[in-house]
Order: structure tokens, then C-alpha cells, then sequence
């Protein structure tokens, strides 16, 4: 496995980055996801990096504001292909089931963590800590997030194969499970064999049975 293979660069595509800096934020990822983010010194950036340290702090004023250029770049490719373009081709179809809905749904952004399972680990483990990253996340994903799960919600209802709860709690409920696997597999238990099929299959069959109204399928 190559250093670089866990987290895919193309994400720094439109930045005005100098060689150095990408260096940098480079060494950043691979350090804040392995040591974390308060465990990591800019000197060990540094070194991985292969510049001083002050070369850091002319790019970066503090060890946050590195972290910060590291997730706001994601958290934009999050926003294009996530909820605006790749989400809205599950959120604005009308699938049958809302089985099938679901499962799409699993599948949609399946290939971006894998590409980026590094950052998005360091995103799982600070955005508790850090409230410029809630916010962000708030602000780019929850919110756009919200308003076209709402819809589909609504739809399903409508079908009668949703049962009548508020598309909040619904998008909770979902929402938690889905990126709950994608925690233990990536944040808790990385060492782990995962079976992401049948893991899919179960998180899928889970929802299922608590929300909707009896189109779940026998596992």
C-alpha cells in the first residue's frame, strides 16, 4: 500500500497550491490520521514534509489553521459531487421501494471514502472537538443535506412505505446508521476484515425494520 493510496490528491484540484504546501498538507493528512490531531507535532509534519518547520508556519499561521486547509477542500469536493450532483441523482429519483432508495443511497459515496479514508478520519475524530469543522459541516452538507432528504422522505411517506415520522428523525435514524459503519470501519476498528456487502446488507435490513412499513426483505 503506498503512503499516498488512502486519500485521493485530485481533492486539491483548483487550489493555488505551491509544491511545498502540498507537501505539507500532505504529510498533515498522513500524520493527523495515524497520530491524530492533538498528538502530532509541526515538527513531525515538517520532517515528513521535508521543509522546516518555519516553511510551515509561512503557509499556515497556526497547527488549526493546517488542519482547517486540510477539511475545507474535502468538505467543498463533499458539497459538489455529494449533495448537489452525485446525492441529488439518488435524492431526486424516484426509486420504487424505499428499500431501493436506501441501498443507493449506501452505495452513492461508497467510492469517495475509499478514496479518502484518511482525511475522513481525521475528520470523524476532530469534528467533535472543533467547532469551525461543525460548522462547516453544518453549513456545506447538513443543511443542503436536509432539504432534498426531506423530499424523498415526504415521497415515501406518501407511498406509505416510510412510516409517519418527522423527515428529521428520519434522516437522524438513517443518517447514524449508515455513517455509523463507515466510523467503526474507518475510525474505531480499521484493523478489522470488513465484508462491506453483507455490512451493507445488515445496516440496510436494520433501517428497514424500524422505519419502514413492511417492504423489508428476510436476511
Amino acid at each position: 500500500m503506498s503512503d499516498h493510496e488512502l486519500f485521493d490528491e485530485g481533492i486539491f484540484e483548483g487550489e493555488e497550491l505551491t509544491e511545498k504546501q502540498k507537501r505539507i498538507l500532505i504529510a498533515a493528512i498522513e500524520s493527523f490520521s495515524e497520530k491524530g490531531y492533538a498528538a502530532t507535532s509541526t515538527n513531525e509534519i515538517a520532517k515528513k514534509a521535508g521543509v522546516a518547520e518555519g516553511t510551515i508556519f509561512r503557509h499556515y499561521k497556526t497547527k488549526k489553521e493546517l488542519l482547517l486547509n486540510i477539511v475545507s477542500p474535502v468538505m467543498a469536493k463533499l458539497v459538489a459531487p455529494f449533495v448537489i450532483r452525485d446525492l441529488d441523482k439518488v435524492l431526486n429519483k424516484r426509486f420504487d421501494t424505499f428499500e431501493e432508495f436506501l441501498r443507493a443511497m449506501f452505495q452513492n459515496r461508497r467510492e469517495f471514502i475509499e478514496k479518502n479514508s484518511q482525511i475522513l478520519r481525521i475528520f470523524l475524530q476532530e469534528i467533535p472537538f472543533q467547532p469551525e469543522l461543525r460548522e462547516q459541516f453544518k453549513e456545506h452538507v447538513a443543511a443542503k443535506l436536509f432539504e432534498r432528504f426531506e423530499r424523498a422522505a415526504v415521497y415515501y411517506q406518501e407511498k406509505g412505505q416510510l412510516i409517519d415520522i418527522p423527515p428529521m428523525s428520519a434522516l437522524r435514524m438513517t443518517a447514524s446508521s449508515i455513517i455509523g459503519y463507515f466510523i467503526a470501519k474507518y475510525v474505531i476498528f480499521p484493523e478489522t476484515d470488513w465484508d462491506d456487502e453483507a455490512e451493507m446488507e445488515r445496516t440496510i435490513q436494520f433501517i428497514l425494520r424500524g422505519l419502514g412499513t413492511g417492504t423489508e426483505k428476510t436476511l
